[in-house]
């Protein structure tokens, strides 16, 4: 006679077994090492970081996107992975990478997303999302993806460009929409939990095809190993390691070693003499020498005269002749802006027929905090 006790872990042990070859998640452990599964967690980590500031200025309300989490799904169970009505944003590389990406956000993310796009509160968004509500979030989708792409290219070294993006309703269940999903039999998913105001705490995945997503891995090592090769020549079990602190430190060490001239301080004894003489005591002075890596980092200069909010109706009215009224009095200081954060404020001048801008203040650290709460 079997004890009660016994007859349960019989049942569960059948259970469970039954369970394994339906499973739509694998074990990521079994497709990625830990420095392909970090490395790619990072890559989505910058490039979604500007992503997520991108969608903030669109929107006008603060977006949050949290540290991704990667694993791997099987093409013919991800309706397992997607059971609810989705919408899909597919990208494809255009330069720099030879691949497609693809964004899965929920169908009511998506609509509240359309409904701040075109004006609204995002608190009523409409159940149906029409033609007017996807292109809402195909140029949403497209100011992400381009500002990602952006971030990209200063990471791998070397330009990056993408398609625009088409979206699609995805119901794998109804089998609506499922040619926007890569073909290949096992994907990378990669998935973000995406906040925005008090309107949205949900998740945004991403789906890479394996292959695809390995071949970035070895690109972003190959860019790696050029960058430091002549300084510290690794084999390829030591390269498997390079997320281990000891190679930080060893790499530090070495940059403290042959870095007594930074590059940094190289530009600016080439352009102080001929353009910025009269600056040269206001030059911050950067003490960390692993900054230098983001010196060559390109970012965007905005010089804002002013704001105001328009609704869709009020945008197609305009005509020429039309005047905006702007929220600042005329004469007051501009603010200065990169990548959409202020920095400065200054005043206009005229410098040979072209409109320039003079610094008169630099926003202190403690206000930029605030600026971002």
């Amino acid at each position: 006679m079997l004890s009660q006790e016994e007859i349960d872990a019989l049942l569960n042990g059948t259970a469970n077994e039954g369970e394994k070859p339906d499973s739509s998640t694998l074990n990521v452990e079994d497709y990625l090492d830990s420095m392909e599964k970090d490395a790619l967690g990072e890559i989505g980590n910058i490039s979604f970081g500007s992503s997520a500031t991108a969608l903030s200025t669109l929107l006008s309300h603060k977006v949050e996107i949290t540290t991704p989490e990667v694993g791997i799904v099987r093409h013919d169970k991800l309706a397992d992975e997607f059971p609810h009505p989705y919408v899909a944003i597919q990208v494809k590389y255009t330069e720099g990478f030879s691949g497609i990406n693809v964004l899965v956000i929920k169908q009511s993310d998506a609509a509240i997303i359309a409904d701040l796009m075109l004006g609204g509160t995002g608190e009523n968004p409409s159940s149906d999302l029409d033609e007017i509500h996807l292109s809402a979030v195909q140029e949403a989708m497209n100011q992400m993806m381009g500002s990602a792409a952006t971030s990209m290219s200063a990471v791998f070294n070397k330009r990056i460009d993408i398609s625009p993006p088409t979206v699609s309703l995805l119901n794998i269940l109804e089998g609506e929409g499922t040619d926007s999903l890569p073909n290949q039999e096992l994907l990378v998913k990669v998935s973000f939990r995406l906040m925005i105001h008090n309107l949205i705490d949900s998740q945004i995945m991403q789906l890479l095809p394996l292959q695809f997503a390995k071949s970035l891995v070895a690109d972003l090592i190959h860019q790696d190993g050029d960058t430091q090769g002549a300084h510290h020549p690794a084999s390829e079990s030591e390269r498997t390691e390079a997320d281990t602190p000891a190679r930080q430190t060893e790499e530090s060490s070495t940059e403290n070693e042959q870095g007594q001239v930074p590059p940094k301080q190289e530009t600016y004894q080439n352009v102080q003499p001929a353009v910025f003489t009269s600056f040269e005591d206001t030059q911050p002075h950067i003490g960390t020498k692993n900054l230098d890596m983001l010196l060559d980092i390109p970012l965007q200069v905005t010089v804002e005269l002013g704001r105001t909010s328009k609704t869709v109706r009020d945008i197609l009215e305009m005509g020429p002749g039309s005047i905006i009224e702007l929220d600042k009095l005329a004469g007051e200081p501009v603010d200065i802006l990169v990548n959409h954060q202020l920095i400065a404020i200054g005043e206009v001048v005229v410098i040979d027929e072209n409109f320039g801008v003079r610094v008169t203040d630099i926003v202190s650290q403690k206000d930029r905090l605030k600026k971002l709460n």
